[in-house]
């Protein structure tokens, strides 16, 4: 695995030097998979559930997206919304589904487990990882719960996975910017550093220059009405879906194309 990880750190590396930076747009259902693909996105983050932050998609869900998107698609691995901190039956789900991932061909996922001190779960993230091979696996913003992000980041690095996405533990990566650029100047190609969280088309240039990071992640998340024509008046609830923007991930496209 480290060797692959040192692959995939030179290969990255490939990508500033031509000014295209990797962009990863997170998506909640089938149609925006497609809507993200046209709009020009390198990798999807394949999950459901917005509401709880990102659950792992049904069999069904995984199977289809996989069958009609041709470019990379790393599911999540999160059996509930909440915490990070797994109980024996749910991490045993995670682990199921890790498989399931390896047998339909993805090409990584997506996933985070801590301990109760806000440490990394070290032993139970490298099985997953294990598990996973020869995908890869990216350690999601469970990292921004953790005590010591420094510490983390080591935990991580010596657990095997590839990437840590991180909005520097804040609620919008811009805002935590200075540890971004840290933690990618500590990580010194050992690991790539994913910054998301609130990443839009009017920070993500200023965000990628200053960090260094050369992966984005961006939800560019919309809500759309839906298309029923009869709604019951008495529920009295307004439906809307998750879709994604996509002039918002061809802008992200374009500002990236102009990195320097």
């Amino acid at each position: 695995m480290a060797a692959l990880r040192e692959k995939k750190n030179i290969h990255n590396s490939a990508f500033k030097i031509k000014n295209k930076l990797l962009l990863e747009i997170a998506i909640f259902n089938i149609a925006s998979a497609s809507l993200a693909e046209k709009a020009g996105a390198d990798r999807l983050e394949l999950c459901e559930n917005p509401a709880d932050g990102g659950t792992t998609p049904s069999y069904g869900t995984l199977k289809i997206v996989k069958e009609k998107i041709k470019i990379p698609i790393f599911p999540i691995i999160r059996p509930r919304g909440g915490d990070f901190l797994y109980n024996d039956d749910e991490f045993a789900a995670m682990k199921k589904d890790v498989e399931l991932c390896r047998q339909l061909k993805f090409e990584g996922v997506v996933t985070g487990l801590l301990k109760a001190d806000g440490s990394v779960d070290e032993e139970r993230t490298k099985q997953l990882t294990a598990l996973a091979y020869p995908m890869e696996v990216t350690f999601h913003r469970a990292f921004d719960r953790a005590a010591d992000p420094l510490a983390a980041l080591e935990a991580i690095i010596a657990c095997g996975c590839q990437r840590i996405l991180t909005s520097g533990q804040t609620p919008n990566a811009f805002d935590g910017k200075e540890l971004i650029k840290q933690l990618i100047q500590r990580a010194d190609d050992r690991i790539i550093i994913m910054p998301g969280s609130g990443v839009r088309s009017d920070n993500i240039l200023a965000l990628a220059e200053f960090t260094g990071a050369v992966e984005m992640h961006s939800s560019a998340r919309k809500k759309v009405s839906s298309a029923m024509n009869f709604q019951q008046s008495k529920m009295k609830e307004t439906i809307e879906n998750i879709s994604v923007n996509t002039d918002e991930i061809k802008k992200m496209r374009a500002d990236l194309l102009k990195y320097r």
